[in-house]
């Protein structure tokens, strides 16, 4: 059987679908990335925000009408475990929905196994797992066969999911009605898949949960990321480390040491601070205060003075005051922060904020929204002509055609202080073939708003 798996949403989705792969690989089917050799199409959706969800449907509408009657639909992800009842009834020609918790039921079902474990949908169609499955004990540990199923167009770099769920409570979030409470990944399963990683070729590590740095309170009852760290730069052949999502309230002392002081754990640091209006903070049930965000920021830059900080903001809270995003933009303004996204708030039915009132136009929110990238523009531009004739580290990610002349080869890289696919990329000219994966010195010629040039040194 010949599968093809539409990820959309973020990198935890990706891995998600990775360990699908694996299982479904291990049953013997295949993994194609062309939908029109496929015997089934899965769609592993998003549903985090109100855009998320129209991509989701527009692509489970879009594969539904061109292979309607000819091969199997099947949906999954976070869209689908929250509205696994409405999609059977408004989109019939899906033939099966799954939860988050249900990848390890899909590979039984789909080769005519296991089907005691389907209920029938309302409507006319299809089949479907019409419950939300129990939360799983223990993470599924992701196979090294899930290598053969390439999700990326880059083999160099892989990410490790640590934990699943969340116990923040944000009042905006619907994660927690989605997947569930915080359950950590056991340290020998992380260091296991992280081996399996390296042996793959894999050099960079990318650390994701919906909060790393909470990992192994649940698990352990302490917190683990700075152990966990430890043993992962122990691997050998995994060069870089990086951390992702990681709230500012549970940075630790012990933390910070393990970061300025590992050599492969990138000095970067992705930071979701959402505000710094302690009024914003506040009503979004965030356990930070406008304070204590600074206070972190300085504590980093101080004992990690390299540190790059990334961070995201989230701009039209039902309440924000002109004066609250006058507060966020003057925060902007003066603390170059290195990387950073902002998103217009999304109302969420089911969330704390759906009730709340002072609520913001959607078109007010996109212009406060793009009002902060602005402000930001200035920031980043500022920081990357800073960085014109110093020289870094960087990793190759692909080569570009074009042509540069004098027998030079171009490249597209990226320094220790930018993430694949949401950061900033360097243009890199050399005399020398380079693979991806490579590791290189780079001296910076060039400065763009978010991009960055340079030679081969």
């Amino acid at each position: 059987m010949k599968i093809y798996i539409d990820t959309l949403g973020c990198a935890k989705n990706e891995y998600d679908s990775q360990v699908l792969a694996a299982s479904l690989i291990d049953r013997g089917c295949v993994i194609t990335d062309d939908a029109n050799e496929a015997d089934v199409l899965i769609v592993n959706t998003c549903g985090f925000i109100n855009d998320a969800k129209k991509e989701s449907i527009e692509r489970i509408l879009q594969l539904s009408e061109e292979y309607i009657g000819r091969k199997k639909l099947v949906v999954t992800g976070c869209l689908s475990e929250r509205y696994h009842k409405e999609l059977a009834e408004e989109i019939p020609e899906v033939d099966m929905f799954f939860g988050v918790n249900d990848y390890d039921s899909i590979p039984d079902i789909l080769l005519g196994e296991g089907t005691e474990k389907l209920k029938q949908a309302n409507g006319p169609a299809a089949q479907s797992n019409d419950y939300v499955g129990d939360l799983l004990d223990e993470l599924p540990y992701r196979k090294r066969d899930f290598l053969q199923y390439d999700t990326k167009e880059y083999g160099h770099y892989g990410y490790l999911k640590i934990a699943e769920g969340c116990n923040n409570a944000c009042s905006f979030c619907a994660i927690p009605l989605i997947r569930g409470s915080y359950r950590s990944k056991k340290i020998e399963d992380c260091i296991k898949e992280a081996e399996d990683m390296a042996a793959a070729g894999i050099k960079e590590l990318i650390l994701i949960a919906q909060d790393t740095s909470q990992y192994g309170r649940d698990l352990y009852g302490e917190y683990r990321l700075p152990e966990l760290l430890r043993r992962l730069c122990g691997i050998e052949g995994i060069e870089w480390i990086r951390l992702m999502y990681v709230y500012d309230n549970s940075i630790t002392d012990e933390l910070i040491d393990v970061i300025a002081n590992e050599d492969k754990i990138c000095k970067y640091i992705d930071m979701p601070i959402q505000h710094i209006s302690d009024n914003v903070l506040h009503r979004m049930r965030r356990q930070s205060t406008g304070g204590s965000i600074k206070s972190v920021i300085l504590k980093l830059r101080e004992r990690i003075p390299d540190v790059h900080i990334r961070t995201t903001l989230l701009v039209g809270f039902p309440g924000e005051s002109e004066s609250d995003l006058a507060e966020l933009l003057e925060f902007i303004d003066t603390s170059d922060i290195d990387r950073l996204g902002a998103f217009a708030f999304s109302d969420e039915e089911g969330t704390p904020s759906f009730e709340l009132d002072g609520k913001v136009g959607d078109d007010e929110a996109s212009a406060r929204r793009d009002l902060v990238m602005e402000h930001q523009l200035a920031i980043s531009e500022k920081l990357n002509e800073a960085k014109i004739g110093n020289v870094y580290e960087v990793m190759i990610d692909g080569r570009l055609e074009l042509d540069a002349g004098d027998d030079l080869k171009v490249y597209e890289a990226r320094t220790r202080y930018d993430a694949p696919e949401i950061d900033c990329s360097v243009t890199v000219f050399s005399k020398n073939y380079l693979k991806p994966g490579d590791i290189v010195n780079v001296r910076i010629t060039e400065a763009y708003e978010y991009d960055l040039e340079g030679m081969q040194i």
